[in-house]
Protein backbone atom coordinates (compact mmCIF):
# COMPACT_ATOMS: atom_id res chain seq x y z
CA UNK A 1 0.00 0.00 0.00
CA UNK A 2 1.25 3.44 -0.91
CA UNK A 3 2.04 5.87 1.88
CA UNK A 4 0.08 9.12 1.44
CA UNK A 5 1.87 12.38 2.02
CA UNK A 6 0.29 15.14 4.07
CA UNK A 7 2.07 17.87 2.12
CA UNK A 8 0.00 20.61 0.54
CA UNK A 9 2.86 22.23 -1.44
CA UNK A 10 1.36 21.36 -4.83
CA UNK A 11 -2.06 22.73 -3.90
CA UNK A 12 -0.53 25.97 -2.61
CA UNK A 13 1.59 26.38 -5.76
CA UNK A 14 -1.39 25.87 -8.06
CA UNK A 15 -3.85 28.01 -6.07
CA UNK A 16 -1.42 30.92 -5.78
CA UNK A 17 -0.48 30.74 -9.46
CA UNK A 18 3.22 30.13 -8.82
CA UNK A 19 5.28 29.64 -11.98
CA UNK A 20 5.80 25.90 -12.53
CA UNK A 21 9.33 24.46 -12.67
CA UNK A 22 8.11 21.46 -14.72
CA UNK A 23 5.34 21.49 -17.31
CA UNK A 24 2.21 19.83 -15.83
CA UNK A 25 1.25 18.12 -19.11
CA UNK A 26 4.66 16.94 -20.36
CA UNK A 27 6.90 16.77 -17.29
CA UNK A 28 9.64 18.70 -19.12
CA UNK A 29 11.65 21.24 -17.17
CA UNK A 30 10.52 24.70 -18.24
CA UNK A 31 13.29 26.94 -19.44
CA UNK A 32 13.06 30.42 -20.91
CA UNK A 33 12.47 30.53 -24.64
CA UNK A 34 11.80 26.80 -25.02
CA UNK A 35 8.66 25.88 -26.94
CA UNK A 36 6.57 22.94 -25.73
CA UNK A 37 4.11 21.40 -28.19
CA UNK A 38 0.77 20.53 -26.60
CA UNK A 39 -2.48 19.02 -27.82
CA UNK A 40 -5.33 21.46 -28.49
CA UNK A 41 -7.19 20.34 -25.37
CA UNK A 42 -4.10 20.84 -23.17
CA UNK A 43 -3.57 24.31 -24.66
CA UNK A 44 -7.18 25.14 -23.80
CA UNK A 45 -6.66 23.99 -20.19
CA UNK A 46 -9.09 21.10 -20.48
CA UNK A 47 -6.68 18.30 -19.48
CA UNK A 48 -5.77 17.36 -15.94
CA UNK A 49 -2.10 17.81 -15.02
CA UNK A 50 -0.19 14.52 -15.40
CA UNK A 51 3.12 15.65 -13.90
CA UNK A 52 3.92 17.57 -10.70
CA UNK A 53 4.83 21.14 -11.54
CA UNK A 54 7.27 21.22 -8.59
CA UNK A 55 9.31 18.03 -9.12
CA UNK A 56 8.29 16.66 -12.54
CA UNK A 57 7.20 13.27 -11.18
CA UNK A 58 4.33 11.45 -12.85
CA UNK A 59 1.20 11.88 -10.72
CA UNK A 60 -1.68 9.54 -10.01
CA UNK A 61 -4.70 11.20 -11.63
CA UNK A 62 -8.35 10.32 -11.10
CA UNK A 63 -10.77 11.74 -13.69
CA UNK A 64 -14.35 12.15 -12.48
CA UNK A 65 -17.47 13.40 -14.25
CA UNK A 66 -17.24 16.65 -12.28
CA UNK A 67 -13.45 17.21 -12.45
CA UNK A 68 -10.19 15.53 -11.48
CA UNK A 69 -7.85 14.84 -8.57
CA UNK A 70 -4.06 14.57 -8.96
CA UNK A 71 -1.65 13.13 -6.38
CA UNK A 72 2.13 13.62 -6.22
CA UNK A 73 3.92 11.29 -3.81
CA UNK A 74 6.13 14.17 -2.63
CA UNK A 75 3.97 17.28 -2.82
CA UNK A 76 0.42 16.14 -2.06
CA UNK A 77 -2.99 16.23 -3.68
CA UNK A 78 -4.81 18.87 -5.67
CA UNK A 79 -8.44 18.73 -6.79
CA UNK A 80 -9.91 20.66 -9.71
CA UNK A 81 -12.64 22.00 -7.43
CA UNK A 82 -9.99 24.06 -5.58
CA UNK A 83 -9.05 25.70 -8.88
CA UNK A 84 -12.64 26.35 -10.08
CA UNK A 85 -12.07 23.94 -12.98
CA UNK A 86 -15.21 21.86 -12.98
Amino acid sequence: MRKKTTSDELLLAMVTGADPVYHPNTGQRISDGETITLSPSARAGLEAPRFCQLCGRRMVVQIRPDGWEAYCSRHGTVDSSYLDRR
